[in-house]
């Protein structure tokens, strides 16, 4: 005879029912949130399947992460089912329903800061800013792209990459891909060294990317974390083309030491696969707790 799930209600993630298993580590993961400093969760459209939310839509999406406690919603242009979606008017319609659920938003778009020859596509980062503007978006991330390891910077690139940046009203970050092509960490270092002290622009340190590239997390998060400004919680299984973004583990010392040598005043991201509404309330209050 089937056994029959027995569930549990939180008045702090109202709306979302927890089965036994799920609530003890939703319990243990809140008692240490209470009482740690203030961390600011975002889920990431993609952690709720990229079939569902083409199907769906962000901001049904962005209903499920307000349930589960998030603080923001990251936006994936890729997902939009269509081109009309992408138009700044339709944009700002999505903003408004963001902003209606409790969350602030992050517009994430696959384009590069670098063609692949190094130069600068100021074009997409023009394109980025305007449609980060139209959402109302806090923060607009970009791929670095750009060459293996190399990046221009010469002065008239670090010139228009300034005044693109000083106009934007979102957060200009770049984050380090699944490719050598703008998932090294010297790229950052060579960009970064480049720009004058007072630029705005930092970076999205993607915690599992490093893994594609070969390069090492825990150097790479000692090296660049003054220019943190957003971090992507996943790690990976598997090797090569069959890698594949997971949620930390709870006794994952590897992962809480990358997050030990980042900002800890930052957002952080869940960009790894959640199974239902009640593992996602989990995973908030985990990502905050780490």
């Amino acid at each position: 005879m089937a056994r029959s799930a027995h569930y549990l209600f939180s008045a702090r993630r109202p709306g979302v029912f927890f089965q036994v298993s799920d609530w003890n580590r939703f319990q243990a993961s809140e008692s240490v949130v209470e009482n740690s400093n203030s961390i600011e969760v975002v889920i990431v459209a993609s952690a709720f399947g990229a079939d569902a939310v083409r199907r769906d839509g962000h901001a049904a999406c962005a209903e499920k992460a307000a349930l589960a406690g998030a603080d923001g919603f990251e936006v994936r242009r890729e997902l939009i089912a269509d081109d009309a979606g992408t138009q700044l008017d339709a944009l700002a319609r999505l903003g408004e329903r963001i902003r209606g659920a409790g969350l602030w938003s992050v517009h994430s778009t696959p384009a590069t800061l670098f063609r692949g020859d190094g130069s600068l596509d100021a074009d997409a980062l023009t394109l980025a800013v305007d449609e980060a503007h139209a959402l109302g978006a806090r923060i607009v991330k970009l791929q670095l792209g750009g060459k293996e390891g190399s990046v221009a910077i010469d002065a008239a690139t670090i010139d228009c990459i300034t005044h693109a940046i000083a106009g934007s009203r979102a957060r200009v970050v770049v984050e380090n891909g699944q490719s050598v092509e703008g998932g090294l960490p010297g790229a950052f270092e060579t960009l970064f060294a480049a720009l004058p002290a007072e630029s705005a622009l930092g970076m999205t340190f993607d915690t599992g990317n490093w893994h594609w590239t070969g390069a090492d997390p825990l150097d790479a998060a000692q090296r660049l974390a003054p220019h943190v400004a957003y971090v992507h919680c996943k790690t990976t299984e598997g090797e090569g083309a069959r890698r594949f973004a997971v949620a930390p583990a709870h006794d994952d010392a590897r992962f809480a030491a990358i997050l030990e040598r980042l900002p800890s005043t930052v957002p952080r991201a869940i960009e790894y696969p959640l199974q239902g509404d009640a593992d996602a309330a989990v995973q908030v209050a985990r990502i905050a707790a780490f």
